[in-house]
């Protein structure tokens, strides 16, 4: 990994294989409204999902998730708001988070559903 942008962008696609296995199809990645980012928007079923994805090198200062403040996630419903108002969703959402750290060429995932609202 050259910086720390090129260590999310793999992250992000693990996040994305990781879900893809679980059965979600992968909607939208990097969607941008105003300042708002969501790394992933992912469905299955009746379920809509909006993934914020944290990756990291070392736990020595916390894990990942830790680094989602209320900030971030008043961001990240801001932009599923949108999102959901331009699609005209109208089933069940979800905002979730995965963590990843990375130790050489292997990653760590947990994935924490229903993380903030």
């Amino acid at each position: 990994m050259n910086n720390k942008a090129d260590l999310g962008r793999e992250g992000e696609l693990q996040a994305s294989t990781y879900l893809e296995n679980k059965g979600y199809a992968v909607l939208e990645r990097n969607y941008r409204y105003k300042r708002s980012e969501i790394d992933l928007i992912v469905s299955k079923g009746d379920l809509l999902v909006f993934v914020e994805v944290k990756t990291k090198t070392s736990v020595n200062f916390g894990q990942p998730e830790i680094a989602i403040d209320e900030k971030k996630a008043a961001k990240v419903m801001e932009g599923a708001e949108h999102y959901i108002q331009s699609t005209n969703w109208k089933k069940n959402i979800r905002f979730d988070v995965i963590s990843l750290v990375k130790n050489k060429d292997r990653f760590t995932i947990e994935h924490f559903e229903d993380a903030f609202y």
